[in-house]
């Protein structure tokens, strides 16, 4: 009887349509994107662009809310005002899954190997623009491909991620410690952060602090994405990356796991711009969520 309650539920699974995740349109949500220019906070690109992505997601999911909260510049010291945008589906479900983007660039472009850069703000159309991309490519595809009747999608745009300074770790994803101190809805299940996967030769190692956050969601995504094909997930262990998913696990105990290609040349520099990004990334890390939010929908 087991057996065959499996071979029922493999065959509902393959009868159920799974739209195939439109990366080239998520492509042109780049474009759009650093239209705005740099997008760092207390810039007006970055008023504007809150105001660009509110709107947006208000068209594809069921309810958008802004957390709002005023926080120092690490660097600068400067006071500056920050939004989180947190877009929900099907948001009766207590079942929840989450997926979080940075939506903010940074101010300072560092890493460029022309000092006379260190202090242009970024574009950021990886670093910044292809999570952001990828998510709001993804609520749209909820909303007119799948009909969610067991789970609720979370979809969470941080701010002000892309501040701190070297070797400071608490300088980092501040937008992300902030929403945790001010949400009080329920919390997802799991959370996956997505961040720079537009480089044109994606390749998608295990993060360390996801690896130990969260294993067996690892496991669960990194063998989802080899069945559909995709071997730029690869099963290499890699460093520790403080990016969103720290914050948001330490802030709820919810495990939590980034999927980042964080070998792209161009990160902290003049360079992040659309001419460096493809497509490609965006397909593969869509199709992989679409497919895990299918398969937490039908079990």
């Amino acid at each position: 009887m087991k057996f065959l309650i499996i071979i029922l539920l493999n065959i509902f699974m393959f009868s159920y349509s799974i739209p195939d995740f439109d990366g080239d349109n998520a492509f042109e949500f780049i474009k759009e994107q650093c239209k705005y220019g740099p997008r760092y906070p207390g810039s007006e690109s970055h008023s504007q662009f809150a105001n660009y992505l509110f709107k947006y997601f208000t068209s594809t999911a069921d309810s958008v809310s802004f957390f709002q909260d005023s926080i120092n510049h690490p660097f600068t010291k400067e006071r500056l005002e920050i939004k989180n945008i947190l877009a929900m589906h099907n948001p009766s479900s207590k079942e929840r899954y989450l997926f979080l983007a940075h939506w903010d660039t940074r101010d300072r472009a560092d890493k460029d190997k022309d000092k006379n850069n260190h202090l242009t703000p970024i574009l950021g159309a990886n670093d910044g623009g292809s999570g952001v991309a990828l998510l709001m490519q993804l609520s749209k595809h909820i909303k007119n491909d799948l009909n969610l009747k067991k789970i609720g999608i979370d979809i969470l745009l941080v701010d002000a991620e892309d501040m701190g300074r070297s070797g400071h770790p608490q300088e980092w994803g501040l937008g992300t410690q902030s929403f945790v101190k001010q949400y009080k809805g329920i919390l997802p299940k799991y959370a996956i952060c997505v961040d720079m996967i537009a480089d044109k030769n994606p390749i998608f190692k295990i993060e360390k602090f996801s690896y130990n956050f969260a294993k067996d969601l690892v496991y669960e995504i990194w063998e989802l994405a080899n069945d559909l094909g995709y071997k730029e997930f690869v099963w290499q262990l890699t460093y520790p990356i403080y990016d969103d998913h720290v914050y948001y696990h330490q802030g709820t105990g919810v495990p939590s796991i980034d999927i980042i290609d964080f070998d792209f040349p161009e990160w902290h520099t003049v360079d992040d711009t659309i001419e460096n990004c493809s497509p490609k990334g965006l397909f593969i890390v869509g199709n992989v969520l679409i497919n895990f939010i299918v398969k937490k929908e039908k079990q």
